[in-house]
């Protein structure tokens, strides 16, 4: 049993470009409540956190960039050169990981859990688990995918996945292995087996919201991985093309994120594509038919992301418009959103999540959602 009543947690690892993420993304889809670990240890030792301090008493301040952030690149160079010095760090962040994670997961109104960490086997958090799922995939996928979405060679890709912890390890350990041979409809298949047996009564969030305009009758639904061509089509035709989608490219970003169909008298007239990484909402795919009027239509699909948002406990939330929804001011004011560069949002996390996520290009409107964060100094 773990250490939260009332709550089953999922501990989550895999060795690198096994799908681990999109695997807690497809848990999140289905209703569970999702932790990315090794995400909250890049926030621990952001400036302003518990553990910036202390990283920098042990190691020095040469770490430091101009803007006063640690280099985590620096950092990374010296811990993984030295296992002395890995161990010094993660006495500093660990301590703090598991008190956020404590934080995130009692407050959590979800009753599954997830939590994901490459080095979960290794860190107490193991011992808090109801259950262990590791993601196995086949060396030359990971391979592949590291290519792919990362750009490396193939050399530096091989390396990267020599270099880990022996998988079998993990496998060996694991109360369920889930395989991602790179097929996303198998993998949803394996996520939904999982989940019924877990979750038998609980299908993953819902929405069905309708509301009665001048212009006619405006409802909004949660997209499901069936709407994969729906969705595809939807994108291709309201951004002119300069988003083109196929079925499977929208099944693969249901790994990555969620999506709200927006609907006027039952004809698809608009989408809202986001994701929740980090605590930080991004909604980066948002595009309305021209016959549909902005002040009524974003309302409405915002203020359900945001709620859905809220639910997963977010922090702010970043939207991306398209330029055609750029200048409705009095609409963005009206939502509580404000036009900020992204290194003018003021906490070390957000910035990051925008400057990941931001087009080249594209605005940036911004919204904090909550002011009691994780992770700041105690």
């Amino acid at each position: 049993m773990s250490n939260w009543p009332g709550k089953y947690v999922i501990g989550l690892t895999g060795n690198i470009a096994t799908g681990k993420s999109v695997v807690r993304r497809m848990l999140e889809h289905l209703g569970a409540y999702t932790i990315d670990a090794d995400a909250l240890s890049h926030r621990v030792i952001s400036r302003g956190a518990p553990g910036y301090q202390p990283v920098l008493d042990t190691f020095g301040k040469w770490l430091l960039d101009p803007d006063g952030q640690i280099n985590r690149t620096k950092l990374g160079h010296l811990v993984f050169a030295d296992k002395d010095a890995l161990k010094q760090l993660e006495d500093i962040i660990h301590p703090y990981v598991r008190q956020a994670v404590d934080i995130l997961v009692k407050r959590a109104t979800q009753k599954v859990i997830v939590i994901e960490a490459i080095k979960l086997l290794e860190s107490g958090i193991r011992n808090q688990c109801d259950t262990i799922w590791v993601t196995d995939a086949p060396q030359q996928v990971q391979v592949e995918r590291l290519m792919r979405k990362r750009g490396m060679s193939q050399e530096d890709a091989l390396q990267r996945v020599q270099v880990q912890s022996a998988q079998k390890e993990k496998v060996a350990a694991a109360n369920l292995v889930i395989t991602n041979n790179g097929s996303y409809d198998d993998l949803w298949k394996q996520v939904n087996e999982a989940w019924k047996r877990i979750s038998p009564e609980q299908e993953g969030p819902t929405t069905q919201v309708t509301t009665r305009q001048a212009t006619g009758v405006l409802s909004l639904q949660r997209g499901k991985p069936r709407d994969a061509q729906k969705i595809a089509d939807l994108i291709t035709r309201l951004s002119k093309g300069k988003q083109t989608m196929t079925k499977d490219q929208a099944m693969e970003a249901f790994g990555e994120k969620a999506f709200l169909l927006l609907s006027m008298n039952q004809n698809l007239v608009g989408i809202a594509g986001w994701q929740v990484e980090n605590l930080v909402a991004r909604i980066t795919d948002l595009f309305l038919d021209h016959g549909v009027a902005p002040d009524q239509a974003l309302p409405l699909m915002l203020q359900e992301v945001e709620r859905a948002s809220s639910d997963l406990q977010c922090e702010a939330s970043l939207v991306f418009p398209p330029i055609d929804l750029v200048g409705f001011d009095y609409v963005w004011k009206q939502l509580g959103y404000e036009r900020r560069a992204p290194n003018a949002l003021g906490v070390q996390a957000w910035e990051d999540a925008a400057r990941e996520s931001m087009p080249v290009g594209s605005a940036l409107f911004f919204k904090q959602l909550r002011t009691d964060r994780v992770l700041r100094p105690i």
